[in-house]
């Protein structure tokens, strides 16, 4: 085989592979790249550009108590958080990003030892996922909508109207005192 008919071949192979990256999936579409939220603050819906940071990005960005539970999914020990027992009024927002995730109003004591609340702001504002990382039991887990950051499990053992309970990590929450003092059932 001579060396011209390597390289046509190794071009040739090249060319398919361009061309089926461009013809397989398309490239992200403007929807997949931003995600349709709730803003307490403005008191309506934005639209916000998913947060995309590299691992070094968050470890700066981020405690290490922060990273460990936001980027790798940790827990922190029950009643040792910063929201357990907390009781001001304001809005409990995503630490990895600032969006708005649950409202003071829908905090409830649980006796968990973890800030627990009965609805998030908006369904929009948190993802869920099947989670059976502790021992193959099926848990579902919360993440923030905007930044994928881990915020900790939704159960159904929850007060009303819901029934649900939000059990979420201090560590993965900032808090916005004085905003949204009733909660924004969307």
């Amino acid at each position: 085989m001579k060396t011209r008919d390597v390289i046509r071949g190794i071009g040739l192979i090249l060319v398919l592979a361009v061309f089926a990256m461009g013809t397989g999936s398309s490239p992200a579409s403007a929807e997949e790249k931003t995600v349709r939220i709730f803003s307490v603050e403005e008191g309506r819906f934005v639209e916000r550009g998913k947060v995309v940071r590299g691992e070094g990005e968050w470890r700066e960005l981020l405690n290490p108590e922060q990273f460990k539970i936001l980027r790798k999914k940790g827990t922190e020990r029950a009643f040792t958080g910063k929201y357990w027992d907390h009781k001001e009024e304001g809005v409990y927002r995503c630490a990895g990003c600032g969006t708005d995730l649950f409202a003071s109003d829908t905090k409830f004591k649980s006796g968990t030892g973890w800030p627990s609340f009965w609805e998030p702001v908006a369904e929009e504002n948190i993802v869920t996922e099947d989670d059976y990382s502790l021992f193959g039991i099926k848990r579902v887990e919360i993440l923030c909508a905007l930044c994928g950051g881990h915020l900790g499990h939704v159960f159904d053992d929850g007060p009303p109207p819901t029934g649900l309970r939000y059990c979420i990590n201090s560590a993965s929450l900032v808090f916005a005192a004085g905003i949204g003092s009733e909660s924004e059932n969307k």
